[in-house]
């Protein structure tokens, strides 16, 4: 059995390196036609080739993460049509290779694959983008959104929160930010308006800070904010980074800590979380995938191929992979829209093709 299990461990190896490696060089060279364009409109603000490049390697954990689950189906499926046609399979199951035997060493190869992807989508892609935002910032200005910028809210004690950044450079830099300070009757105590404001962990460092605050005249007996200016100031928060990032931009670029600390900080303040919900149930079911596409390919390894019909399962294959993959966004959009269950929402892709999965290797496979 270990021998069976090294000859279709390795094959089924190339065979998804030499696919993703495929569809990765696709990818990139999409990505350099763009970074062109790029290049010739902010090159005289020193954005030069070897910036555009390096952004372009960069962007290359998330193809990753993004082709595996799909790179795995086509691979597995190449492979297992393969072994059949030329009767290598067939021999395999004579030599007492049963179906479930070959199930399970197939779901313990997915694991791999597994650890693979949630190592991509959790640590390497965040990270990496993190990184092309950096190098990209100096030449292409601060992340903007929209003409009021992007608005938080925390709650801290009795008080609430109000945060507007108008600019923000992906990493740590802010500009422009108002903090509008409330009691816990909704009353507005205080506004806080600063310059620049870097991001600190467990608070914001404010510089060039102008803080108004209520007061009360008693010659005329009314209300007014007085103004005070102070060079700098700390701002206690439990705000990241990641949090003001997600305001700013998509949440699918975000790891699953990221988005469940982010969820969580808007569940706590009353805020609308079902999208991020859905981001975070997606990134746990993702990598998963991968099991659903080895079970999807193991069926294939039990028909009988005439001379070139391999091309046509694979391509069969290819369609199976792009439909996973449209499904799990389209889940992902009408739950968003119809207020779904976030957990039903993003397990729904996985577990109808699990089911048709199942199906087809108990009629293929168990049933004849």
């Amino acid at each position: 059995m270990k021998t069976v299990r090294h000859l279709l461990y390795s094959e089924i190896i190339r065979a998804v390196v030499f696919v993703a490696l495929v569809f990765l060089a696709l990818f990139l060279f999409f990505d350099l036609v763009d970074e062109l364009q790029s290049l010739s409109r902010h090159a005289a603000l020193g954005y030069q080739l070897q910036h555009a490049l390096l952004f372009i390697a960069l962007k290359t954990p998330d193809h990753f993460y993004e082709l595996l689950p799909i790179s795995v189906l086509i691979g597995s499926i190449f492979v297992m049509a393969r072994l059949a046609q030329s009767s290598e399979f067939t021999i395999l199951r004579t030599g007492g290779l049963e179906p479930w035997m070959a199930l399970s060493s197939l779901l313990k190869l997915g694991l791999v694959f597994v650890g693979i992807t949630f190592f991509l989508g959790d640590y390497a892609a965040p990270w990496a983008e993190r990184q092309a935002q950096q190098l990209k910032a100096p030449f292409l200005g601060q992340l903007t959104i929209g003409q009021t910028g992007a608005w938080l809210r925390e709650k801290q004690g009795n008080q609430q929160y109000a945060v507007n950044v108008r600019r923000f450079d992906g990493i740590r830099q802010m500009e422009e930010v108002r903090i509008h300070a409330f009691n816990d009757k909704g009353q507005l105590l205080t506004i806080t308006t600063a310059r620049q404001a870097l991001i600190e962990p467990g608070h914001w460092q404010l510089s060039d800070v102008e803080e108004k605050g209520l007061s009360i005249s008693n010659t005329t007996n009314t209300t007014q904010f007085a103004a005070v200016k102070l060079v700098r100031k700390t701002w206690p928060t439990g705000i990241s980074a990641d949090m003001v990032a997600a305001a700013l931009l998509s949440p699918d670029r975000m790891s699953t800590w990221e988005l469940f600390a982010y969820m969580t900080h808007l569940s706590a303040n009353n805020q609308n979380a079902q999208r991020y919900e859905i981001e975070f149930w997606r990134k746990v079911f993702y990598p998963l995938s991968c099991l659903v596409m080895l079970v999807l390919a193991l069926p294939f390894a039990y028909l009988h191929f005439r001379s070139g019909q391999i091309a046509g399962h694979v391509f069969a294959g290819v369609l199976a992979g792009i439909s996973f993959s449209l499904l799990n966004n389209v889940f992902s959009f009408i739950g968003n829209l119809q207020n779904w269950q976030p957990l039903l929402t993003s397990a729904a892709p996985a577990l109808i093709y699990s089911a048709v999965s199942l199906a087809a290797f108990w009629w293929m496979v168990l049933r004849r």
